[in-house]
């Protein structure tokens, strides 16, 4: 998530397409020679607590290998037995994930094997959640950003460590973007429209407009987290895919519960135990995500006491913050019509402004005519598949006037591109709980949109910023169209249905209601395991030993205009201090 969170995309850009390449995690055609030490799940060789050897117990055993993971266990694994367990497949020869232009593909895939796990938020907000080696950046849009300093400074970061980590995850996966046609018109139309100066490229978090990096490179090939692997020690690093891991294994004969291991499921069902060394720095880690981290916390007894016990959760410690505080930037978003034929750009440009909020832009992933009259994916109204909706309320009527409804979006929009206004730091919060006890299951998320009315406040200012951008002479002269009224092109949008939340006659006059109702995601949501509240300030989980959490979920805010750099240097940050924090200068790092 998020990484680790990061953008992943306009998931209703998604649902208008038609054309799938297969799904495949490519579990044959693996890059062995450079990662020797990935292997299925199924491979592994279990054993119980009473008769493990020094050959299958291991100094660090890692839960999510997304965008915080992977650079932790190669940091780790330089001195210290790692193994790593990711819930999906890996990403290397999957072209859904490697390439640019199928990017939407996977957001669209919502088979029991896809990349990426669909989920609709309490709210109503189509969303998803990574399932794949290298996490949300193997499914994200790309876009590579530092966090603002004030950022770091607040969670306590030490400032030059950090700045040795951000280069390090740089240097191996992070490039320059190729800058397209389109994203200069948005770069030229943020400038006319205020959101000054120009700061050209930079990693930096700076007032103004400026393009940043991408995990694509030049030929459009994603580089993702995962690469971040063979940078580790080959010798000590073991990482299984396909492996879920259903709960943590405590030890609770001594004054505190302390982490002894982990129950994981592989690919053909077996259950494994995967067991700790007999040694008091040893940890589990987790580092499955906003969404993943509270959720196994508590399907292992870690969470509210009352809510654990209606699913018959032994509880190991009771600590009703698990879960709560869940916050998702709002988005909203607006049609670019087009005439010209516009080529595909994921985020390059971004706009920083004063008043909180973020401008981005894509474009070019809509261009099929046949893609309005098609079926699309999970929200297909022409095979009844309304997601959520009860089947009850699938009428013959609803499938027509959704149908109507896609149908009736002109052509140009399709040719285009999209303008994208995200809420900084948000104030509206919300909560995670466990709906069952399948770890595979996604958990019930709300994240309560606008609740708080500063949001509301700041959304109205970013779609006005948004109508501005689009009307701008730049974008006219690009894009060969008319200038539009704000209604027009705030039409265009409400006739999309990006979402389940139910639209009102004035969302075309009222800004406040145009934002609520036609509210997405921007995947950088973040939360459920607080610092001061879930971990404290190292991160170690509150109430037992030898348990720590690795990512987004210990985040208050979304750093930055995208996560997931600061999550990829958060995985690194973190395996340089638990290195010198157990070896001092013996850690030689």
């Amino acid at each position: 998530m998020a990484s680790v969170g990061a953008l992943k995309f306009l998931l209703f850009q998604v649902l208008l397409l038609c054309n799938f390449l297969p799904s495949s995690q490519g579990n044959k055609q693996w890059h062995e020679k450079s990662y020797p030490f990935i292997r299925n799940a199924s491979s592994f060789s279990s054993s119980s607590i009473s008769t493990t050897t020094s050959k299958n117990v291991y100094d660090y055993i890692i839960v999510g290998g997304g965008t915080a993971g992977c650079p932790l266990a190669a940091t780790l694994s330089q001195k210290f037995s790692v193994l790593m367990l990711e819930r999906g497949g890996v990403p290397f020869t999957n072209p859904n994930v490697s390439f640019l232009e199928n990017f939407h593909m996977t957001l669209a895939d919502v088979s029991p094997t896809s990349a990426s796990q669909f989920f609709i938020s309490k709210d109503g907000v189509y969303n998803s959640r990574a399932r794949i080696l290298g996490g949300g950046s193997s499914i994200n849009a790309g876009f590579y950003t530092r966090a603002n300093p004030r950022f770091i400074k607040k969670v306590g970061w030490d400032i030059k460590l950090v700045n040795r980590s951000y280069p390090w995850v740089e240097n191996q996966i992070v490039h320059r973007p190729k800058f397209s046609p389109y994203q200069r018109a948005v770069r030229d139309s943020l400038l006319d429209a205020g959101v000054s100066p120009f700061n050209g490229f930079t990693y930096d978090h700076l007032y103004g407009t400026k393009v940043g990096g991408t995990i694509f490179d030049t030929y459009g090939r994603r580089h993702t987290a995962a690469e971040l692997l063979a940078s580790g020690n080959h010798e000590k690093l073991s990482v299984l895919v396909y492996a879920t891991v259903q709960k943590i294994v405590f030890d609770t004969k001594g004054k505190k519960p302390k982490a002894v291991g982990v129950i994981f499921q592989d690919e053909n069902g077996k259950q494994h135990e995967a067991i700790l060394a007999n040694d008091r720095h040893s940890e589990v880690i987790m580092s499955s995500g906003a969404i993943g981290t509270p959720q196994l916390l508590m399907l292992s007894g870690i969470g509210p006491k009352e809510e654990l016990q209606k699913l018959n959760i032994p509880v190991i410690f009771d600590n009703h913050f698990v879960g709560k505080g869940m916050v998702d930037n709002p988005m909203n978003t607006m049609f670019v019509p087009s005439k010209r034929q516009v080529h595909q750009s994921l985020i390059e440009t971004v706009g920083i402004t004063k008043m909180g909020v973020y401008i981005e832009a894509s474009s070019g992933f809509s261009q099929s005519n046949d893609s309005i009259h098609c079926h699309h994916g999970i929200m297909s109204a022409e095979i009844g598949q309304l997601s959520t909706i009860p089947p009850k309320q699938r009428s013959a009527e609803a499938i027509q006037e959704f149908m109507n409804n896609k149908k009736d979006l002109p052509i140009e929009a399709f040719k285009g591109g999209f303008i994208l206004s995200k809420v900084a730091n948000p104030w509206s919060v919300g909560e995670l709980k466990l709906i069952n006890t399948n770890a595979n299951d996604n958990p019930s998320v709300a994240f309560n949109y606008f609740s708080h009315p500063y949001d509301l406040q700041r959304c109205v200012k970013g779609i006005r910023l948004a109508i501005k951008v689009v009307q701008s002479k730049h974008f006219t002269n690009y894009t060969l169209c008319d200038r539009k009224t704000a209604e027009e092109l705030l039409n265009l949008t409400v006739k999309a249905n990006v979402n389940f939340i139910p639209k009102h006659a004035t969302d075309t006059k009222s800004l406040k209601q145009f934002c609520k109702d036609t509210v997405i995601t921007i995947w950088h949501y973040h939360g459920g395991c607080h610092v001061g509240k879930v971990v404290n300030r190292d991160y170690m989980v509150l109430g037992v030993d030898r348990l720590r959490v690795v990512d987004g979920s210990t985040f208050d805010e979304s750093p930055g205009t995208n996560p997931q750099a600061t999550v990829m240097m958060m995985g690194r940050y973190m395996g340089l201090k638990i290195l010198r924090g157990r070896l001092g200068k013996l850690a030689g790092i």
